[in-house]
């Protein structure tokens, strides 16, 4: 029906805007590449979602979830994140685009450091 259509149209048009936002953001050459880096960023994220309870363990952290324990296992996990996020760029074709997208996200982190302690 028309209205099936209108819908299916809108969707295609929104989907289609932040695809062009995102490989415009990125700078990638064409919506290919765009879905790629998400299904890496999507690989990296249950990668590290599946490893979280043997982080806690390797970190000898039992049931308590305490603020420390908190800030303790995103000091350990940051890290592997940007290496796990490295190694599956490699894997799909990205290593590029990751290696960048690692350098600048490590210089930012140091850089809000350096500002703390510049204060």
């Amino acid at each position: 029906s028309g209205a099936e259509r209108k819908i299916l149209e809108f969707n295609l048009i929104f989907e289609m805007s932040w695809i062009n936002r995102l490989q415009k953001r990125w700078q990638l050459k064409d919506h290919k590449q765009v879905w790629i880096v998400l299904l890496v960023f999507a690989c990296t994220g249950f990668t590290v979602y599946f490893l979280k309870p043997q982080l806690l363990s390797w970190l000898n952290i039992g049931e308590a979830r305490t603020f420390c324990v908190c800030v303790l296992y995103y000091i350990v996990v940051l890290p592997l994140y940007i290496l796990i996020l490295v190694v599956y760029g490699f894997i799909f074709g990205q290593s590029a685009f990751f290696l960048a997208f690692s350098k600048r996200f490590v210089y930012r982190i140091i850089s809000i450091f350096r500002m703390k302690t510049n204060k």
